[in-house]
């Protein structure tokens, strides 16, 4: 392996490590706790070496973010493999997302709610955000319906899968109604 090979092995995991150790403070304090300062001493760098691998916070949120979205769609995909028919695998796919939200809720913020500097349904979308929408869209887009557009459809259901999340994290929704409001959705909006 040659120095420079090295080197930017050396770099990528410095780059993990970072991303590794937000993540972790995210979850276990929230995103405010997560600042350069902490990280550094965190993970045994100085500031100016997380400069180089990340120009802020920002940065740091839309890496965190590109990581949550690729497992999001594998989690997705995951939870829609084993299910057996159409409205199987729709209420497969609303208990994945509403799952991984909950597990993961620093990563879900990082997603949906921070400015991670991403941006989202553009030409220059980063892959992993296309690609779980695309993990949405391959259970939803077969179930749109007659004269329904399956990516509006798809962003409408995601929009009621987001709310559902994001209010009963929130406590403004009893989580004991889960699998209610998860078969309200499956009859209702999929109509299946």
């Amino acid at each position: 392996m040659s120095v420079q090979e090295r080197k930017q092995r050396e770099r990528a995991d410095r780059e993990r490590l970072i991303v590794a150790t937000a993540r972790e403070l995210a979850e276990q304090q929230g995103w405010d706790a997560v600042t350069t300062r902490r990280l550094a001493e965190r993970i045994e760098y100085s500031q100016p070496v997380l400069y180089s691998h990340f120009r802020g916070k920002r940065e740091i949120i839309g890496a965190v973010a590109l990581q949550g979205a690729a497992e999001l769609a594998v989690a997705l995909r995951a939870a829609t493999a084993a299910a057996d028919g159409r409205r199987a695998r729709v209420a497969a796919l609303a208990r994945g997302y509403l799952a991984f939200a909950e597990r993961n809720p620093a990563v879900y913020d990082a997603l949906f709610q921070l400015d991670g500097g991403l941006a989202y349904a553009q030409e220059d979308t980063p892959e992993p955000l296309k690609d779980a929408f695309a993990a949405l869209l391959e259970t939803l887009g077969e179930v749109a319906g007659d004269g329904v557009h399956p990516g509006l459809f798809t962003e409408a259901f995601w929009a009621a899968l987001h709310g559902l999340a994001t209010l009963t994290r929130a406590g403004r929704l009893p989580p004991g109604d889960t699998e209610q409001r998860v078969e309200l959705l499956v009859d209702r909006l999929a109509k299946l």
